[in-house]
């Protein structure tokens, strides 16, 4: 397991997660991309935790994936399955494994000031904390996809199930953008990746 760990994890991440996944009797499963989501925790009919992550993430967002899933199975067992899956419970217990690993052998400088704070306070997903997202970002394979922050407003873009839109307007902290084929409005976070159509 460590052998395999040491693909997808920074390597002083490595040991402190095996013993993370071996004292809460975790069976890993690393899977193909998913859009939707990261990874996910579920307790099997036999009892078992299973957790599954995407394969395809850099390894900063994989730990940090891995630790949020764990937060999930380590927050049901103290506290009790009646509790909100991101709520405060899920919040102290993702807090308490993931601060021994914010530190400079693990994450890059320029991270951890960003993951200082989005754990004063952590969400559902990193990606929502747009900041630690772009960050992040940085560290993954290049490809052709855009922001919807950086392009500019009027121009076209399709998402990852075909959808066209055309970016309107900033309403706080996400975009207005309008769905061409049904002249629906959605909110779009800044760091949502896209296909640029249009300029």
């Amino acid at each position: 397991m460590s052998e395999i760990l040491s693909k997808y994890i920074p390597e002083h991440a490595v040991v402190p997660v095996f013993e993370l996944i071996k004292a809460n009797n975790v069976h890993l499963k690393i899977v193909n991309e998913r859009i939707t989501r990261h990874g996910d925790y579920r307790k099997g009919l036999s009892g078992k935790h299973e957790i599954t992550v995407n394969g395809t993430l850099n390894k900063y967002r994989f730990l940090i994936t891995l630790v949020h899933e764990i937060a999930h199975l380590v927050a049901f067992e103290k506290f009790g399955r009646a509790i909100k899956p991101h709520g405060n419970e899920w919040k102290y217990s993702f807090q308490l494994l993931m601060v021994p690993f914010i530190r400079p052998e693990i994450f890059p400088n320029q991270l951890l000031p960003l993951l200082a704070r989005h754990f004063k306070n952590p969400s559902a997903s990193s990606d929502t904390d747009a900041t630690l997202a772009l960050a992040l970002k940085q560290f993954d394979q290049q490809n052709d996809k855009n922001y919807v922050f950086e392009i500019p407003y009027g121009s076209t873009f399709r998402i990852h199930n075909g959808k066209i839109f055309k970016k309107i307007a900033l309403r706080t902290k996400r975009y207005e953008c309008l769905e061409i084929s049904s002249g629906r409005v959605y909110l779009f976070n800044p760091n949502a990746e896209v296909e640029l159509l249009t300029p």
